[in-house]
């Protein structure tokens, strides 16, 4: 005979063998999901939520915290204040990651071969799957890159490019992970790569790779980013000592 189902009132945690606090951290994840609340919407007062999810308030208090550092929630203070949803970002995703990679011991070298990899698949599936309602910002892009007048101001115009392509790919989880490499590999070598890259042949192949994207020439797309990561990734082996470096959690 099998086992009588639990009663639909056992709150979730009563069925787990996890920490209390992380699992009421999933279940609110979940629901802000489920209830398709926007960044910036407020979550219930802490007494509708210890109603909800019938956990102790230092349980509760412990799942908020960890949603907040992981980013996926902010505490707004004051008067009025509480947990507020906030925007899904690749900076916390890569503070996440970062700290796995110190764990693993892994190099500066093996992110800037990941960065190979991945921005030419997405820059090939940003073409693929073309969408005209992002023709202009595409091409407002490249045009940032000619516009800026000093090097924070071209640094800026370079990596928002990137961005955008890799968020024209329309592959949520590969975006995600190609931007946290991406903003890992900034902290520690933006302000040398930049300044070690010629700007007037970085903004023509920029051009040029939007143009390829704008034709929906997948190939051509793909080939000329892979060529211009490769000159990425020889421009940062110039900085040996760094590539051997291993990465530091952010």
């Amino acid at each position: 005979m099998s086992e009588p189902r639990q009663a639909a009132h056992t709150p979730p945690w009563a069925r787990r063998t996890e920490k209390v606090s992380v699992v009421v951290a999933r279940e609110i994840v979940r629901d802000i999901v489920r209830q398709r609340l926007a960044p910036g919407s407020t979550l219930e007062p802490e007494g509708a939520m210890l109603r909800r999810y019938r956990v102790a308030r230092a349980s509760l208090r412990e799942a908020l915290r960890i949603l907040e550092t992981h980013g996926l929630i902010r505490i707004k203070p004051g008067p009025g204040g509480g947990p507020v949803v906030a925007e899904v970002d690749s900076g916390d995703f890569g503070r996440m990651a970062s700290m796995f990679f110190q764990a693993l011991g892994v190099r500066i070298a093996e992110l800037v071969d990941t960065r190979l990899i991945l921005e030419p698949l997405l820059t090939r599936l940003a073409a693929e799957r073309r969408d005209p309602e992002w023709d202009q910002r595409l091409r407002a892009a490249v045009q940032a890159g000619f516009d800026a007048s000093d090097a924070d101001e071209w640094a800026r115009a370079a990596q928002g490019f990137h961005s955008l392509i890799l968020s024209m790919a329309g592959n949520r989880p590969l975006n995600l992970m190609a931007l946290a490499v991406r903003d890992i590999l900034a902290d520690r070598l933006a302000g040398l790569v930049y300044a070690d890259l010629n700007r007037e042949e970085t903004r023509r192949v920029h051009a040029a790779i939007a143009e390829a994207i704008l034709a929906g020439d997948a190939d051509k797309a793909e080939r000329l980013m892979r060529e211009h990561m490769h000159d990425y990734a020889d421009t940062v082996a110039v900085h040996s000592g760094l590539l051997a470096e291993t990465v530091d959690w952010r």
